[in-house]
């Protein structure tokens, strides 16, 4: 009798990944200060073949999707969650920018704790492994 162990959902993910044949999925991380240089790495990464997924829109710049600060605080925590989301399904981290904040830090703590392989387009400015 063999005792193998159940996959884990990480596993199970992996492997459902190979088998459907899906390409390195690589999530863009930074501020959305770098807005500009996201959509540039994304050009690049996705020229070299990946998938890639990053932040969807700067909060930091005017909109009525979250000009009330009440729901714009309610957006933020859900937009942490999915880009988390966006973390586990990757197969890789690109920071991106030449500046690293708090929310970044924890994005790349997270994504370590993952044991996902971390890049920096300024490698100069990441942070102890």
């Amino acid at each position: 009798m063999s005792s193998t162990q159940p996959l884990t959902p990480e596993e199970k993910l992996a492997d459902a990944k190979r088998q459907l044949g899906l390409p390195h999925i690589v999530v863009i991380c930074g501020s959305t200060r770098f807005m500009t240089e996201m959509t540039e790495a994304d050009l690049r990464e996705t020229r070299a073949g990946k998938i890639v997924v990053k932040p969807g829109f700067d909060m930091k710049s005017p909109h009525e999707l979250w000009s009330d600060p009440v729901e714009a605080e309610a957006l933020k925590a859900r937009l942490g969650d999915l880009h988390r989301a966006k973390i586990r399904l990757a197969d890789e981290v690109l920071v991106v920018g030449d500046y690293v904040g708090d929310s970044t830090r924890a994005e790349i703590a997270y994504a370590r704790s993952l044991d996902k392989p971390v890049r920096f387009t300024h490698p100069e400015i990441a942070p102890d492994a």
